[in-house]
Order: structure tokens, then sequence, then C-alpha cells
């Protein structure tokens, strides 16, 4: 089997398995619980937390531990609103954001809030000039993806913090899933970024856990109400498993991140090489230093997506088509049709996601099987 689907779910490394069932097996105590089994629980927590602050370069009172991206989206935004609402009620997003952060900014419309959707360049990328241009005095939070998840396009958020600069009190939140391991941490987290999103089963940790970046002294509201945990922030009996075996992960992702990244660009660059050279196939994910290593998004001509998909998959070859969370609906991709691409072109896109595990033996598999998937559908489409 070839796995080249790993932007919508990475498979949980062996190590930090190990470590999930450990901690399951022997601190099964409820951290908040005041005898020595909730201590012994707690005090692992605490050093999950202390790992994760120390990796991601902030204080340990700035990690709040979440269910995973989704939630961690709708905590920041909706949070915010709850927060800030006194201040204004107007938001900023761009047009490529995850759905998590889209439908957030939905909910808030219907609420009562206004929302501006930043557009996008035929490439995906927002321009930080449109982002000053937005600006108004009741705005409070501005919300821009580190990496776009269904083309791999690195944001400007260093350009973004620049101009936000001149707004301290307007909160910046960057979804960064898709950013772990990818060697990229001085871009998509520089200073000016107050809110940080991250889901572990994106490198390799467990499904359903995640954290936030929460700088010190913003304001946030409580989306999780009930028994206080996280500072009462987010309350709910903490999955200290999951929390642990992420902390792990978390450190296993950022060990010789500078050569993970480099090998699945190498990879990348032949599929880009391999795939450019077919006629009725475009790439929407070059091999450049604004998009991530990882990402390979590109579309065959009058071929949907799911077509594309179920094809490789017969040859034992897995990716997905665009977004993992909306593939089964067989929508137009969402940052396609923000790029202005055309629907029939956007419903044949598909997405090849690259991990540091993926080999060349697997690339050189599916320059091999291909071409003869490739043959099949032009004679079916009677350019062959």
């Amino acid at each position: 089997m070839i796995y080249f689907d790993n932007s919508a779910t990475t498979k949980i490394d062996p190590q930090v398995l190990q470590t999930y069932n450990t901690v399951a097996n022997d601190f099964w105590g409820n951290p908040s619980s005041l005898h020595g089994l909730g201590d012994h629980a707690l005090q692992l927590l605490q050093s999950a937390r202390q790992q994760i602050a120390d990796l991601v370069g902030c204080a340990t009172d700035e990690i709040y531990f979440t269910s995973g991206g989704t939630e961690g989206d709708n905590w920041v935004i909706k949070g915010t609103a709850m927060a800030k609402r006194e201040f204004g009620k107007h938001i900023i997003v761009s047009s490529v954001e995850h759905a998590a952060v889209l439908n957030s900014a939905a909910q808030l419309e219907k609420l009562g809030w206004e929302v501006t959707y930043l557009p996008v360049d035929k490439q995906g990328f927002v321009n930080p000039d449109d982002v000053a241009k937005a600006m108004r005095p009741d705005t409070v939070l501005v919300s821009v993806m580190a990496v776009n998840n269904e083309i791999g396009a690195i944001q400007p958020i260093t350009e973004i913090g620049e101009i936000l600069k001149n707004y301290p009190t307007v909160h910046f939140h960057v979804d960064a899933v898709q950013s772990v391991g990818k060697n990229l941490w001085s871009q998509v987290l520089p200073e000016r970024v107050d809110f940080a999103t991250f889901s572990a089963h994106k490198f390799h940790g467990p499904r359903g856990t995640g954290f936030i970046y929460a700088k010190k002294g913003r304001a946030l509201g409580t989306l999780m109400s009930g028994g206080g945990q996280e500072t009462n922030h987010r309350s709910g009996t903490e999955n200290l498993p999951a929390i642990a075996a992420m902390s792990k992960a978390l450190r296993l992702a950022v060990t010789d991140e500078a050569k993970k990244a480099q090998h699945e660009l190498a990879l990348k660059q032949q599929l880009v090489d391999f795939l450019s050279a077919l006629p009725d196939i475009t790439i929407f994910s070059p091999v450049a230093a604004n998009f991530a290593p990882h990402i390979l998004c590109f579309a065959i001509a009058g071929v949907r997506g799911e077509t594309t998909v179920h094809a490789l998959e017969a040859k034992d070859i897995y990716l997905s088509t665009t977004s993992a969370c909306s593939s089964r609906s067989g929508d137009e991709s969402s940052t396609l049709k923000a790029m202005k691409v055309p629907e029939k072109l956007a419903t044949s896109a598909v997405r090849i996601s690259l991990d540091d595990a993926n080999t060349q033996a697997e690339v050189d598999q599916f320059i091999k099987v291909f071409p003869e998937i490739y043959q099949r559908f032009e004679r079916m489409n009677g350019r062959a």
C-alpha cells in the first residue's frame, strides 16, 4: 500500500502509540482528583504541557489542550467574539480557510457580526495590502491560515503580522494545523500571532486531541463550560493518554525537521516534473518557496477527482480530493473556487500529501502505474 493522504490524517507513530498505551494503563487517575493517583496524573499533564510549550517556544500557561483543529478554530473565533463584542463586531478571515474557520464565521454572521472575506490571487495567496484595507475601528479579529490544506500555499503571515502591529488590540489567529514538521515555524508563528491552532493526528499523534497557543493577556471567551479544567478556559476531563502521546509526537515531528521537509520536497519535485510533462494536467501546487513541501494538488482535465482517486486506489495508491473534510460531498474545492479556477477543472482536482515516511520506491511505483490510468482517461475523453 502507498499512502499519499497525510494531510487528511497520518498514521500514529509506534512510539507515540506506546506512550498512549502506557499512560492509559499506568496513569488512569483524574488530574483533578486530590489523592495521589490524581497528583500523579496532574504531574504528567503538566509535563506534557511543558514539553509542548518548549517546542513551540512559549510559556506553559499559553498552551491549552483541545479535541483538535476544529475545536481550536471554533474556540478562538467564537471566543474572541464573546470576549470582545463590546469593542466591535467585525472580523476578517481569508476566503481559503478550513471549513472550521469559514463555518464559524458564517455562524457569527447569523448572530449579527460582519465578516470580511479576503480574496486570493490565482495562486491562492492573500495580499497583505487587502488586510490593511479591510481593517476598521470595530475589527477585533483577523484569521489567516498558515498552510492551505488543499494546495499547500504558505500564506504571508509575517507580512500580515507587520500590518497588525499597528492594531495591537486586534486578535491575530493562525490555523497552523498543516504546518507541523515542515520546517516552517518562523514563517507561520511570528511574534505578532496571538493564537495558533494545532491537531495531533496531522503529525502522527492520536486523533481527537490537539492544542492551541494563546498569547498571555489576550481575552478569550470560554467555549466549553463545566468543571474548570485548563484554568477555567476549557472544561472537560483531560484526555491524558492522548495529550501525553501528542507531546511525544510533536517532539518526534520537530526532530530533524529540516531534513524531513527536504526529503518530502525532493519527492514532490519528482512528482511535479512527471505530471507537468503530461498534456491535460494542471498543477496547482508548484515547487516554490511559498508552497509547502508536502502538498501537491493537480487535476486531469475532464476527469472528476473521485474517479482519479478510485482508479489509483485500485492500484493500492491512496490520495484524496482536495480537503478530506469535504471530499465525500463531491463539491468544488473552496480554495480553487476562491482562486477562480473554472468549476469543471476544480472538480477534477486531487491532492497528494506526503510525509517523511514516504519513499523513493513509492514515488517510482506511482510514476510506473499512473500512465496506464491516464491513457485510459484520455481514451474515454476522446483525446487519445
